[in-house]
């Protein structure tokens, strides 16, 4: 399979508020591998962000090593997310903090290069629109 390309984002209505958190795996040929979203309850923004990156970790622990993966590309509209995982700016919230940490656990378990870069939010469309999508689904069952 080569690169896998994983745009994730997470939103929060009301910041806090009624939060979801999404990720789209592509592979080399920009085909969809895998899609997937969670609804959080009330959150953050940026506890969204992260969450889609957790949740795309746990779907990559079971997949990525069984399909020779060689390195992960992670796409967020988060700029703060991707500088805080890139190392240049410190995450000072502890709730941030616990979700950082769980990411660098399963970079390690992983032992493939594992690259986070900021993209603008028209080129993370699909994952905001699975984000949407899940808030959407959740407040019209309630």
């Amino acid at each position: 399979m080569g690169k896998l390309r994983i745009n994730c984002d997470g939103g929060a209505r009301g910041n806090p508020g009624p939060a979801a958190a999404a990720f789209v795996v592509r592979d080399d040929n920009n085909n969809i591998v895998y899609k997937g979203s969670k609804y959080l309850g009330e959150s953050s923004n940026n506890f969204a962000e992260y969450s889609a990156i957790l949740l795309a970790f746990e779907w990559l622990i079971e997949k990525a090593n069984k399909e020779n993966v060689e390195i992960l590309n992670f796409f967020l509209d988060s700029e703060l997310a991707v500088k805080q995982l890139n190392g240049i700016y410190k995450v000072k919230d502890e709730k941030l903090r616990v979700l950082f940490m769980a990411i660098k656990e399963y970079i390690k378990k992983l032992t493939i290069p594992v690259t986070f870069s900021h993209v603008t939010r028209d080129k993370n469309q699909f994952a905001d629109i699975l984000v949407n999508n899940t808030l959407d689904s959740v407040k019209s069952s309630t």
